[in-house]
């Protein structure tokens, strides 16, 4: 299984925001240049993440994006349904009933594994983590 860049670059982008005092905006440009991206590019990600709650715009001079829910509260899943929606992975390509297929509830399972896993983490524990290491260095 693998991510697209952009959920890569979203989830980045989530624990920059989360880092930034509150109240604070950072702009498109400036979270681009973070990544060595396209604004163009990135841009279509925020609004993504603008569409799912995660993150508000600000318009104007002073404008850019902040969180806009506690980043405790913002686990990784909710990033990655973000950015590549809650389409299952697997889909058994034979045409049987779904409890007919041992391989189809195997990869239900281990779907719903990660998932798990991935709701159990937040954007706010990544970033506290990365904090800690720029202070040791």
């Amino acid at each position: 299984m693998k991510y697209s860049k952009a959920t890569n670059y979203a989830l980045h982008t989530m624990v920059h925001l989360t880092m930034e005092p509150k109240g604070h905006t950072v702009s498109v440009d400036q979270l681009a240049c973070l990544q060595d991206l396209s604004p163009t590019y990135l841009s279509k990600i925020l609004t993504k993440l603008v569409k799912a709650g995660l993150i508000e715009s600000v318009p104007g001079a002073k404008g850019g994006y902040s969180i806009s829910r506690r980043a405790q509260d913002i686990s990784f899943l909710d990033v990655i349904e973000a950015v590549e929606g809650q389409s299952v992975l697997f889909n058994c390509a034979f045409d049987h009933e779904e409890s007919d297929c041992l391989i189809e509830l195997v990869m239900i399972e281990a779907e719903g594994n990660m998932k798990k896993e991935l709701a159990g983490r937040t954007i706010q524990s990544i970033a506290e983590q990365s904090k800690e290491i720029k202070k040791e260095k």
